[in-house]
Order: C-alpha cells, then structure tokens, then sequence
C-alpha cells in the first residue's frame, strides 16, 4: 500500500486547490514543505524575513484572485509572519500562512519555540486552524483557501506540527477534495438598483467613490462604463488607483477636498468610511449627504455614516445590473454643471499651486520635482509599489495609472515595511512587465535585505530611494551627544542605499544634483537586473499645505 509525506501532501493539495506561488523562510521544521513544494511545480521564493514573505504572499492573492501561500518556522517565524497575516486581513488580500509547530506529542513541555499559534493568528486572520492528521491535509488546505477568496477576501492561518510534515499515511486514507472553484457573483435586489439610481439621478453634486472593492472583483470594464454613462464625476482611493485611468476627464482627485466637502450624493463603490476616506464625517464631508453604498460585506454597511441605499455583493455584478438598468433611462450628469465647473476650477488652482515646486531645478531636489521625472519616465504597463507616508501620499497624486490591480502600497493598514515583498511579488505575478518601487529612506530599511532576493532570483525590478534622512525630514548632520541633541526622527541623511544593491550584484546610482535624476532613472531602466537609484531629497521638502490632518 503507497504512503505520502505530510510535505508532499501539503504542496500538491495547495498545487491542486490553484495556488500559484510560495513565500517563505525555511529553517525547522518547514524546510520540507518548500522542497515538496519545487518537486510539484509550485514555485517557491525564498525571502530574507518571514514578514517580507507574508506581505509578498497577500500581495499575491489581491492581484491574482487566489491566496498566496507563506511558509514560517516554529514560534518567533509565526509570530514575524503574522505581520503579513494582518496586513492581509485589513486590506482584503486573500493569503494562507502555513506555519510549523512543535510535535504534537510533546504540546505543553516547552519544546524548541514553542508557541500557541493558532490562538496568536485567530484575532489577525478570518479563520485559523490547526491540522490534526496527515490525512486530512488536503480538507484543511481547501478551507484555508475557500475562507480566503469568499465574501470579504482575507487571510488563513494553518498549522501543521513537525510530525505531521514528516509523518505520512496511506494514500486510500486521504481526504478526497475539489478544487476550491471562484467565489459566486452575489447581485443586488432590483429595487435596490432602481432606489440606488434614483438617489443619483436627483443629486445636484454627485460623486463616485472608487475602492479596492471593485479591482479586487475585477470590476474595471464595467465601473468605466457606469461612470462614462453617468458622467458621475469620481476620487479614487488608493488602492482604488488603475480601476479608471488617473487621467480620465472625470476625476476629481486634484480637486479631492472640494469634492468630498460639497458632495450633496456620494456612491461608495467598494470603499469604505475609514481614515482613509475621513469616517465620512464632518468637516470632511456635508453633514447632509447622502450616501449609496456597494460592499461585498453586510457587515460593512452604514460603518460611521449610514447608507440611504445599500448594495450587498459582488462589485462586478452590481455594477453590471446598475449599466442594465440604466438602459431605460435618458439621465446623465451634464458636462456644463455648476458642479464639474466647480471642480474643474479647484483642480486648475490645485494645479497652479505645485507648478513652481515642480519647475524647481535647485538641489536637492523637492518631491514635486523628482516626482515630474519619475511620472515621465514610468512605462505605461508597469506595476508600481510605494511605500513612505509622504513619499506614497505625493507620489499616488503625481504617479498616473491606466491599469487595476497594479498599484501596491501600505493601504488601510499603513503598514511600514511592506515595499520589497510588494515587489518580489510584483515580479513573480507579472514577469513580462516592468516593476518599479518607489520609497522613502525610512522605508527602505524596514525590508532592504530582500534586495538580496531581487538579486538571487534575477528579478529586474526598479527601486528609487528618495533621500531625506528621517522618518519623515531629519537632519542635514549628526550633531555630538546624538541621543540627547538629535531629532528622534533622524536618519543618515544620504545614506548610500545603491551600494546594498550593488553589494549584491545589482546596480546602483546616488544622484545629488536634480538634473542627473532623469538620466540615472534611464540607466536603471535599461540595466537589465535589479537597480536602485538613491536620490537626495530636500529636507525642507513637504506637500502643498494641507486644510486638515491627512489621516483625521
């Protein structure tokens, strides 16, 4: 009678159940599993840092629809992963972290980094458990990735002790599964469609809110027809970045605090009233708005401002039943509208604003400036991640996109520290398209060892480093008593990022002087590995003046 591993079985059931790649750190007692893994095809990347490897797995499952799969050691490797199990489960990314436990035989006696994982994992992930029997492996694995991609996408843990990895049973013992298939396409009640339209129809200063909702139901083709039909001015939110192309007629994103404030109807597309969008509250918004919400979570509905009408489903689906109904009506926004005059003219004076920053040849150079290089020089297919509280927030304004699911950042979590997993995961999903990182110097050092990975597996991905030695500005020098007299947000102001890169074999460029940026961004983009440009920054450097706290 044939035997399997535990290992073994494991891969081939994540192989069988269409997940598509594996993160990881290997070390006991899960360097089995990433062999087993390469023997059935399932490709695995080995990282640097078990949280890198978790953000590299969420990133994964948001742009390819099925979960990532992440691998970490016994104790201290969960807890590390767990970072990308949460940042998973905040931003709807579906992902599987698979970690190792100690035997189940000697639970409780304090083995080698003994830890109570599943307890640990349930509060970050939407669902957790343990594997009790090799057998029922390939069950466990269909559930992990079922919870992931149904309803709200989110993260799984699974645990699984060094005796079942290299225990085995028989194969006529296994569980017998099917492959997980796509999660069904939940639609709306018609009459909510109907009251949805209405609601717009009678709105004076309508706006369309584009989220994560509707790139992660790949609901692009049809979002783009509801707001062409409509001419519903929009703002996207970051991650709604790509679902219209940043430069459509419609945006409203240079006139983003105008819009939100005098808004008189808000449709919530696959977004939510979160710090991202303000709660949806005063002063922010009207107190008097109304709001149509779409979500794929009943749960979500009426969060901090309540719904006249609440759609519940998928994104894809209601969109496509909102551009049917809309067949039978002869309403849409007009072009001439006190409205999108309104906006027009905010976005022109928002524009006018920034123009002398981004005209500023003078070194170092300003974020506006840098940023009017890097949006000339971006290819139009790339896959762009971003990472640094300003850095982002400037860089998601000046950085167009025409294409969803290719913009990764920190999203709803603000999470520090995921850019380079973002990015290895970026090169893995789409390797025929360039990648290109963009990061703050603080950024960068929460993952720039997997600058290492990018090398190791010849990922030829771009990384721009701007320079202004701090989190957030530091300072020009490192004063005497620097624990007493130094700011404590302060870095080495032009630390030399590019020499780690070439360290490793990749090529690296430190640019000073403002007009060398343009030419050093070229010389990256036509190596043909991996390349950093380390650009000095202004430390005086800001975005235009803000009216409120960009998180309140």
């Amino acid at each position: 009678m044939a035997e399997i591993k535990g290992a073994d079985l494991l891969a081939k059931s994540l192989k069988e159940q269409g997940v598509e790649y594996m993160f990881g750190v290997v070390g006991f007692p899960v360097g089995p599993i990433a062999e087993a893994a390469q023997k059935v095809g399932l490709p695995y990347i080995g990282m640097r840092n078990e949280q890198a490897a978790s953000y590299a797995a969420g990133a994964v499952g948001y742009m390819t629809g099925r979960p990532g799969s992440c691998i970490v050691v016994t104790g201290p490797g969960v807890i590390h992963g767990m970072a990308g199990l949460a940042n998973a489960q905040q931003n709807c990314w579906p992902m599987i972290l698979i970690g190792g436990a100690s035997e189940t035989y000697r639970n409780g006696m304090g083995s080698f980094q003994e830890e109570r994982q599943v307890l640990a994992a349930t509060p970050v992930s939407k669902w957790a458990h343990a594997i009790e029997h090799v057998n029922r492996i390939p069950f466990y694995v269909e559930m992990a990735v079922r919870q992931s991609i149904y309803g709200r996408p989110g993260a799984a843990y699974l645990d699984i002790a060094d005796d079942l990895i290299t225990g085995s049973c028989d194969t006529d013992q296994v569980a017998q599964v099917q492959k997980c298939p796509d999660p069904p396409r939940t639609m709306a009640m018609p009459q909510d469609i109907e009251h949805a339209l209405d609601v717009l129809q009678s709105a004076e200063r309508p706006l369309a809110l584009i989220g994560q909702g509707l790139a992660s139901s790949r609901a692009e083709d049809e979002v783009r027809k509801f707001i062409e039909r409509t001419q519903i001015p929009f703002v996207r939110t970051p991650k709604g970045k790509g679902v219209i192309p940043d430069d459509h007629p419609l945006s409203a994103g240079a006139a983003r605090s105008l819009a939100l404030q005098q808004a008189d109807v808000v449709f919530l597309m696959g977004a939510r009233f979160n710090w991202i969008l303000h709660f949806g509250l005063p002063p922010r918004y009207s107190p008097n708005v109304r709001v149509v919400q779409l979500d794929i979570e009943p749960e979500a509905m009426h969060q901090n401002k309540p719904a006249e009408v609440a759609l519940v489903g998928d994104a894809k689906a209601i969109v496509g039943q909102l551009n049917q109904a809309l067949q039978g009506r002869q309403w849409f926004h007009p072009e001439g509208s006190p409205w999108r005059k309104a906006l027009a003219q905010k976005a022109a004076e928002n524009a006018a604003m920034i123009a002398p920053q981004i005209d500023d040849d003078s070194s170092p150079g300003g974020y506006y400036r840098l940023f009017r290089d890097i949006r000339e020089w971006l290819p139009k297919d790339v896959v762009l991640c971003s990472e640094g509280a300003t850095t982002m927030d400037i860089g998601g304004t000046q950085m167009p996109l025409e294409n969803p699911r290719s913009y990764l950042n920190a999203g709803s979590y603000g999470t520090m520290g995921v850019g380079l997993g973002l990015v290895v995961a970026s090169c893995v999903v789409h390797p025929n398209r360039p990648v290109v990182h963009v990061s703050g110097d603080s950024a960068i050092g929460f993952s720039g060892m997997e600058m290492e990975t990018l090398c190791r597996y010849g990922m030829p991905a771009k990384i721009v480093v701007l320079n202004n030695g701090g989190i957030g500005p530091g300072m020009g020098d490192i004063p005497d008593n620097p624990m007493l007299n130094m700011k404590p947000n302060t870095l080495i102001y032009g630390a030399r990022y590019d020499r780690m890169m070439e360290a490793f074999g990749g090529k690296g460029f430190y640019v000073e002087d403002v007009k060398d940026f343009r030419g050093a961004l070229d010389e990256a983009m036509n190596f043909p590995g991996p390349a950093l440009v380390n650009v000095k920054l202004s430390l005086g450097s800001q975005r235009k003046p803000q009216q409120f706290r960009w998180h309140s």
